[in-house]
């Protein structure tokens, strides 16, 4: 499921767009500039639908403010007299347009079409998301809206193997053995050290949510899904 932010003023567009990708994906409402923006940090959004003419901040300031921290897809939405202005926004680092009033399958079909190419595009460059955090496969860091953390080996080797089982448990043992490639003794706490400081890493990008999820009496998990 996409998370999906629609910047729109006008509150029938709004709620029709919303009530047509709700179904699939989990959409974001905003009906100014400045709000969409507020929300654009708060939730880190997969896509963004961006209406051109707002109240507050305008769709040019917006679209400036987004790219300054993220290549998240943005899909402008256009007046039929705003064709110059299309152009601009195009070349300024906005991904496709559409022209209201617009086809709701075609809508649909374009959001689609730059989610799936966002995806590919983000693991050809060997990134990987869990919630809101992003994980730098190549270059062993963790990033947030431009705040990157750098992980130390058996903090990334930790990280990356509970991202490639997502909801699997394991126990200290079986992670201990895993990463260290030895058998573990008991009242070693090599593996506890290297959770906790994972985890401060982590909260120092994002405190709001739990990433690395103790299950008492069984183990450890990646909390959430993956993308």
């Amino acid at each position: 499921m996409a998370k999906i932010l629609v910047v729109e003023d006008n509150n029938e567009i709004n709620q029709m767009i919303a009530d047509l990708l709700s179904e699939n994906d989990h959409v974001i409402q905003a009906y100014s500039g400045t709000e969409g923006l507020l929300l654009f940090q708060q939730e880190s959004p997969d896509l963004v639908l961006l209406d051109i003419m707002l109240p507050g901040k305008n769709g040019d300031q917006v679209l400036s403010e987004i790219r300054k921290v993220s290549q998240v897809p943005v899909i402008m939405l256009t007046a039929l007299g705003e064709k110059k202005l299309v152009s601009d926004y195009l070349l300024n680092g906005a991904n496709d347009y559409i022209t209201k009033p617009f086809d709701d399958d075609e809508l649909f079909a374009r959001v689609m079409v730059q989610l799936r190419h966002f995806r590919q595009e983000f693991k050809a460059d060997g990134l990987q998301s869990v919630k809101n955090i992003i994980v730098d496969m190549s270059n062993f860091e963790i990033f947030r809206e431009g705040k990157r953390v750098r992980l130390g080996k058996k903090e990334f080797e930790i990280l990356t193997y509970l991202l490639e089982h997502p909801n699997q448990i394991f126990t200290k043992e079986q992670l201990y053995e895993v990463i260290w490639k030895e058998s573990y003794l008991p009242g070693d706490n090599s593996l506890n050290a290297q959770l906790s400081n994972l985890r401060k890493k982590i909260g120092a990008l994002d405190s709001e949510e739990e990433y690395i999820e103790t299950i008492w009496g069984l183990g450890v998990r990646l909390a959430g899904d993956k993308k």
